[in-house]
């Protein structure tokens, strides 16, 4: 088998549908939109949520709560998480990012203190709990606070 044999699985591609390209084609004179309204014309297309004018349902049901924009969101580990780090490691978010342990760098790190830690690590975060601050100390570890 050579590069220029290669294509699709048999019956996994269609070809596409030629739309108004006469009567014998099957989907001739309105190519399918029937005879005139709204969807007959060029460019009238209906949006999306949209109830002939009636009020939508996203209009009518009530608005709840408030998103502040301007909180900070911190991505956040535990210190039972960092258990899995081997002696003298600087845990950072580019680590625990290629660790696949948090998802987004969010707007910074933040260390808490659920759980047991037994290895002496340097914790580069921007916040860290006061229970984590303690558990990483008394191992010997080390906390960077940027």
């Amino acid at each position: 088998m050579k590069m220029h044999d290669l294509g699709p699985a048999y019956g996994s591609t269609s070809t596409r549908t030629r739309r108004g390209r006469g009567m014998g084609s099957g989907l001739g004179k309105t190519a399918g939109s029937g005879h005139k309204g709204q969807k007959a014309r060029s460019g009238g297309s209906i949006r999306r949520g949209f109830e002939g004018g009636q009020t939508p349902l996203y209009r009518r049901i009530p608005k709840r709560g408030f998103k502040n924009h301007f909180a900070t969101e911190y991505a956040i580990v535990n210190v039972s998480d960092l258990e899995k780090f081997d002696n003298d490691t600087v845990v950072n978010t580019e680590l625990l990012l290629s660790e696949g342990m948090i998802k987004k760098e969010l707007d910074g790190l933040k260390v808490l203190g659920n759980g047991n830690l037994t290895k002496k690590l340097t914790v580069v975060a921007k916040k860290v709990s006061n229970s984590a601050k303690e558990k990483i100390e008394a191992v010997g570890g080390k906390i960077e606070v940027k």
